[in-house]
């Protein structure tokens, strides 16, 4: 990658009404709060956040990496969302659109979302919840998965959202861990115009959770659902004649609010767990600076709210901010590849955040859907999930936003709960590739392994060396393996996982997981959860699971499986393998390839070398060490077949 990009600067216009005017403005607020971050962070909180109770202490950082933020404030985030707007003019502003995948659409306002929200939260309470309990969320792209959120959020009940496209053990694992009481799903939703069931994915679940009490099922598709007496309960019917007054209670700033799991080397899923106080306040301030939100704006972030993208930019950060955001249930291709630009033009959206994924696949149909749709209405243009090549950059640039849509490139993780490494549109000049410079108040480096800055243009480890408000405070129920994950690698300081590099302007490359993990459409996959799952099969003796290269995915799930003695149809075992991991984790991790092999390169201690196995489906070659292999043949053999099946 050249650090002697195209530069695209901002024009004079945009600038001109941006929330952050030009390279001046951005210096201005960087050093201010490089220079004070707790003065900083407070000045933002108090001015952007509605507080019950003012804090004693910006920032508690006594015992790290165990950071406490608005020391002693109380809020309730759920307020910020929606109360507070209904004094105010806003009151009657559309808070969502929404456009079903059928075609079906609703617009909610903030005092009609405040009623939705105010009555299931009064459902969940008549269901004997309170603070502290937990809920697992399980439903499609619709405004009552929002709602869902925020009536939690209201009573203090810590929520788990699972994307819908998890299996039922996946599923189980989330509800285990989190020892959840309620599992709050649909019958199902509508995707590629067939219905996604989600309710008996449930059922098969909770047969192993004996912590859930109670099943509320949300009406989507009217397909019917099987209901188990005492457990199970209809949402229509548990809120019909349920008061809409329900007084949002304050809690202190470092109440949980969620978990959301992510996945580990270890094949465990993490559970993240973010705060209050601080998650809102970052949250707010990346809308402002990142999005460069105005009173007018349409914003659409395509994710889906089981991500973290959709917690803190489709829920939390835009609805607190006040604006009205556009969720759309289905996905770019049904029922033509056209889907996306027709919603654009419909409600004349104005802002439109999705994935690298999603523009990748969106090249290869063709210019001729995106140019049949007027698209005037867009002013700025964001990238989440992974590092945006420069050619997809490019035609997202023209073709989308007719070269007149800065390109928000955001960096960041579900561990940092909000963006750290973005252009701000109206200031910093972008690389396409890069992700820039690292917003007010993230003190992000590139090191060595010895935790030492290194040269510009050279690699190294992603860091950030001080705490910011919206970091994730721990895992939940394993303190130890928070310390162990970020921590221990340079003492103190936050370590990504990522590898990157500054060029000479100091913009940051961010080049990919360091660890066992993937990006594949977006979506982290831990290698390990995918051998688990192999290995699990009864003709699997081991597996081993690394990504590989993809033109529209990013990366594609390749494994090397080597069987348990017997007679083995290895075409038919191959088909079997990846529905089995598609059953085990859900369809978005299904291989893409199993590679059926007599022995796994391996070093002399029985450690199975990926580093190796990775350079054969990528280079089709092995330069790298081998010193450690125990069996030089395996990799011979494993790279000859790469080159007879190029």
């Amino acid at each position: 990658m050249s650090d002697h990009a195209v530069v695209y600067a901002p024009s004079a216009e945009f600038i001109a009404q941006a929330n952050v005017k030009g390279m001046e403005g951005y210096r201005e607020l960087y050093a201010a709060a490089d220079a004070d971050p707790e003065k900083f962070w407070s000045e933002f909180a108090a001015s952007s956040v509605d507080w019950a109770e003012p804090w004693t202490q910006v920032l508690d950082w006594s015992n790290p990496p165990f950071a406490k933020w608005f020391v002693g404030a109380k809020l309730n985030v759920a307020h910020n969302c929606l109360d507070r707007h209904l004094s105010t003019s806003r009151k009657d502003k559309i808070a969502i659109l929404f456009e079903g995948e059928p075609g079906d659409s609703r617009a909610i306002t903030y005092a009609e979302l405040h009623k939705l929200v105010s009555r299931f939260a009064n459902v969940l309470k008549g269901r004997g919840l309170k603070q502290g309990d937990r809920a697992i969320i399980y439903m499609p792209m619709i405004p009552e998965a929002a709602v869902a959120m925020l009536a939690c959020a209201r009573l203090g009940i810590i929520h788990s959202v699972v994307f819908g496209g998890f299996s039922a053990e996946a599923l189980k694992t989330r509800i285990q861990d989190l020892g959840a009481q309620l599992v709050i799903t649909a019958d199902g939703g509508w995707r590629r115009a067939k219905e996604v069931k989600l309710k008996p994915a449930v059922d098969e679940a909770v047969l192993d959770c004996p912590t859930i009490q109670n099943v509320i099922v949300y009406q989507r598709t009217n397909s019917g659902a099987a209901m188990t007496e005492g457990r199970d309960h209809w949402w229509h019917e548990l809120e019909a004649g349920v008061s809409d007054d329900c007084p949002a209670e304050p809690f202190d700033s470092e109440t949980p609010l969620y978990v959301l799991y992510t996945s580990g080397t270890t094949g465990k899923p993490k559970g993240i767990l973010h705060t209050s106080g601080g998650y809102l306040t970052q949250a707010m301030a990346s809308m402002k600076w990142v999005f460069d939100l105005k009173e007018s704006d349409i914003y659409w972030c395509s994710a889906d709210i089981g991500w973290v993208t959709g917690h803190s930019y489709v829920v939390y950060g835009p609805l607190a901010s006040g604006a009205t955001v556009l969720m759309y249930e289905g996905t770019p291709d049904t029922p033509t590849f056209a889907r996306w630009w027709q919603v654009i033009e419909k409600y004349k959206v104005t802002i439109f955040y999705t994935s690298p994924t999603a523009i990748r696949a969106l090249i290869r149909q063709g210019d001729q859907f995106p140019n049949a749709h007027d698209l005037s209405s867009l002013r700025l243009l964001g990238s989440v999930g992974e590092p945006i090549n420069p050619a997809a950059w490019e035609w997202y640039y023209k073709t989308i936003g007719k070269s007149k849509c800065p390109i928000v490139d955001t960096w960041w993780q579900t561990e940092t709960g909000t963006i750290m490494i973005s252009p701000l549109p109206g200031a910093v000049p972008a690389k396409p590739g890069s992700g820039t410079l690292p917003l007010p108040g993230v003190q992000a480096e590139v090191v060595d392994l010895k935790g030492h800055p290194v040269e510009r243009g050279k690699e190294g480890y992603l860091i950030i060396r001080k705490p910011w408000p919206s970091m994730l405070r721990t895992l939940w129920g394993d303190p130890e393996r928070f310390k162990e994950a970020y921590w221990s690698k340079f003492p103190g300081i936050y370590f990504t996982g990522d590898a990157a590099r500054q060029d000479e302007d100091g913009y940051f490359w961010v080049l990919g997981r360091v660890d066992d993990v993937m990006n594949v459409s977006g979506h982290r996959l831990s290698t390990m959860e995918i051998e688990s799952a192999l290995v699990r099969h009864p003709a699997v003796a081991e597996a081993a699971v690394v990504g590989k290269p993809h033109e529209i995915t990013g990366q594609a799930v390749c494994c090397f499986v080597t069987l348990k003695k017997g007679d083995h149809d290895v075409d038919a075992l191959g088909k079997e393998l990846r529905q089995w991991v598609a059953h085990e984790i859900g369809a978005f991790a299904r291989p893409e390839e199993i590679r059926f092999t007599e022995a796994m390169p391996k070093t002399r201690s029985g450690k199975i070398m990926r580093r190796l196995l990775r350079e054969i489906v990528t280079s089709h070659t092995v330069a790298g060490d081998v010193t450690t292999l125990e069996d030089m043949n395996v990799i011979t053999s494993l790279a000859a077949a790469q080159q007879d099946e190029d």
